[in-house]
C-alpha cells in the first residue's frame, strides 16, 4: 500500500540523513521526468502529442521540446497542456505538482477561472476568453 504525504514527511523528519531516507523510501518518492510524465498521459488517455499540442495554443516546435525533456515549461504552459489533455482537477493539480508548480488554489481569482473551466471540461480557448473577460492574465 502506497505512504501518504504525512507518513512520508514523519518518516523524512526522523531520518538519520537524506540519502538513507531516498534510499529506503525509493519506491514512494516521485522521481519520474516531465517528459516521461506527459508521455505517460499520453498513454493513459489514448492521445497522441501531436492531439494534445493541438489543443494548447502552444508553438509546436516548443512544445514538443517540452515532451522531449528539452524545455521546462512555466506554469501557463503546464496549464495549457492539462487543457490539451483534457485533464481532470485532480491530474492537473498532480500534473502541477510533479512539476514543482503551485496547485490552483481556490481563493486566488485566477486560479478559481481555471479550477471552473476544468470542472465543467471547458476548452483552453473558452477558459482564456472567461480570463480576458476578467481583465486576467491568459493561459
Amino acid at each position: 500500500m502506497p505512504k501518504s504525504t504525512e507518513e512520508l514527511l514523519n518518516i523524512l523528519k526522523n531520518a538519520p540523513d537524506l540519502n538513507t531516507y531516498l534510499f529506503e523510501e525509493r519506491d514512494s518518492v516521485a522521481t519520474i521526468s516531465l517528459a516521461d510524465y506527459l508521455n505517460d498521459l499520453c498513454a493513459q488517455k489514448n492521445i497522441s502529442p501531436a492531439q494534445c499540442i493541438k489543443k494548447t495554443n502552444l508553438a509546436r516546435t516548443y512544445a514538443y521540446q517540452i515532451f522531449s525533456g528539452q524545455k521546462h515549461p512555466d506554469r501557463n504552459k503546464v496549464l495549457a497542456l492539462c487543457f490539451g489533455f483534457s485533464l481532470s482537477l485532480d491530474e492537473t493539480q498532480n500534473l502541477l505538482k510533479t512539476t514543482g508548480y503551485p496547485i490552483l488554489y481556490a481563493k486566488t481569482k485566477r486560479d478559481s477561472v481555471i479550477i471552473f473551466g476544468l470542472h465543467r471540461n471547458c476548452s483552453l480557448t473558452d477558459v482564456n476568453e472567461l480570463l480576458f473577460e476578467m481583465n486576467m492574465e491568459l493561459i
